[in-house]
């Protein structure tokens, strides 16, 4: 089961049990996340499509770290003027471990579940 989450703009295929490398995000490292902006979900040969977004649907993840990506290098030159100038970027991300993907239906069934433990 996999999900297509959007977050910073950009759209991520995320799964159960794994990370994923995310814009950065404004939260502490070990702490819980939440995607509601779900795309798409594919169970087997099942899928829901959201038009824009699935209703009730939802990813759990955990922030593992926050880094840095590899340095790229940005040069510019004009030709026959002597004018060259080199600058390097990094770029921040989040990296999160996904934990659960829920759907509108199994978001109730664990509703129920909690209320009938307690």
């Amino acid at each position: 089961m996999y999900a297509i989450v959007e977050t910073g703009g950009k759209q991520y295929q995320v799964e159960e049990g794994r990370y994923v490398d995310i814009e950065l995000l404004d939260a502490e490292q070990d702490s819980k996340v939440v995607f509601d902006k779900i795309v798409m979900i594919v169970n087997g040969k099942k899928s829901k499509v959201g038009q824009p977004y699935v209703s009730g649907a939802s990813a759990e993840g955990t922030v593992v770290k926050h880094d840095k990506a590899k340095k790229i290098i940005v040069f510019k030159q004009r030709p026959k003027k002597g004018y060259r100038k080199k600058q390097g970027h990094r770029q921040g991300f989040t990296r999160v471990m996904i934990s659960k993907i829920r759907t509108s239906a199994q978001k109730k069934a664990a509703e129920v579940a909690e209320d009938a433990e307690a």
